[in-house]
């Protein structure tokens, strides 16, 4: 286990690689980030952060000018018109590339601000610090702006890599506990693809695995983003490998978009992975136990393992327009074993509907 008081540094490789930082406090670290070149700092926050937000900007000023932005909280926040008011506090501030975008908050504001930052000026200068558990092992690191569309979840975006990741894990420490849980979607997903240690430990203890201040829960959060870090390092723009972390995705943005963005990403992610687990069972891939697997542990998360059975045209036609799709050939990613993911492109609907009557309610 790593030493409580020593944050850890886990470095995405690429063409502009850049640390994630994790550790306790590590958010008033986050000058060292900026760096000396940046002059105005714009600090991007939902309402429910905003003595936060109010508190980090102090530790910064001084050394920069921050202004505070302050959007909509969750996929509320990811329209046009809200990336537009970004771009207008940054136009009417003289904002040039010598300058920053701060994302403070969870994955949605994370996503939003990213967003801003790749297309203010063709991208200036972006540091992450994401506050939810969802926000720090998946959507702050690995580089993935966006916004929604009324067409769907994150169909308008850029790849852009921020200058640093800092997650506090201070920040999660009052969360409450059904926004850890839904982050778990995520975590599991790693232990699924790529990790069986995470499976473990979720499995051994569930209570001492999801809180904040265990040093299991840090370790299940360092080996969630060693691996986004090691995947987006060898693929950023998802042309190959990064594909394996959409395991679960494709049913789950299905989901996310026919709840109307009420559901919380990780768990129209779990429903999406039980989803996945039983097209490679049906397939001749994956074993009955490994499925068994799947429920137990999504089950002991109090995650969702099913969805209603007369939602399955609206979920199709959904995801034929995922960004995953290859024109009119969907593809998901399934498992041959836990560790051991692939990608199944253009199974028979026959094959979808069958997985889908196995985990309808």
């Amino acid at each position: 286990m790593t030493d409580a008081d020593t944050p850890t540094e886990i470095l995405v490789a690429g063409e502009d690689q850049y640390p994630v930082v994790i550790g306790r406090g590590v958010r008033f670290g986050l000058a060292e980030h900026l760096g000396s070149t940046v002059n105005k700092v714009l600090l991007v926050h939902p309402p429910t952060l905003g003595a936060a937000a109010a508190e980090l900007r102090e530790s910064l000023l001084g050394r920069y000018e921050v202004l505070l932005a302050e959007v909509p909280d969750a996929e509320a926040g990811k329209r046009v018109e809200v990336a537009a008011f970004l771009w207008q506090i940054m136009g009417q501030a003289d904002f040039t590339r010598s300058d920053a975008v701060v994302g403070f908050g969870g994955g949605a504001v994370t996503d939003l601000a990213g967003f801003a930052a790749a297309t203010w000026l063709r991208g200036v200068k972006l540091v992450q610090v994401p506050t939810t558990l969802l926000g720090m092992v998946d959507a702050a690191v690995g580089g993935k702006t966006g916004i929604n569309t009324a067409e769907g979840k994150n169909l308008v975006g850029a790849f852009y890599a921020p200058a640093a990741v800092v997650c506090d894990l201070d920040t999660l420490v009052s969360l409450p506990r059904n926004e850890i849980l839904a982050g778990f979607g995520e975590v599991v997903k790693y232990g699924f693809i790529a990790e069986p240690e995470i499976l473990d430990i979720v499995e051994r203890d569930v209570d001492v695995a999801t809180d904040p201040e265990s040093p299991e829960f840090r370790r299940l959060v360092e080996l969630s983003i060693g691996i986004k870090a090691r995947v987006v390092g060898e693929d950023f723009t998802e042309q190959g490998l990064r594909e394996i972390l959409n395991y679960g995705h494709t049913l789950g943005h299905a989901i996310e978009h026919a709840e109307r963005y009420q559901w919380r990403h990780g768990a129209a992610v779990a429903v999406g992975m039980i989803y996945a687990a039983e097209l490679g069972r049906l397939s001749g891939r994956l074993s009955d136990e490994a499925v068994d697997r799947h429920r137990r542990i999504l089950e002991s998360l109090t995650l969702p393992t099913t969805y209603p059975l007369g939602r399955w045209q609206t979920l199709l036609a959904t995801m034929q327009r995922d960004k995953k799709a290859r024109g009119n050939l969907l593809r998901f990613i399934v498992l041959d074993d836990i560790g051991r993911p692939t990608v199944l492109a253009g199974p028979d609907q026959s094959l979808l509907f069958a997985a889908y009557q196995e985990i309808a309610s």
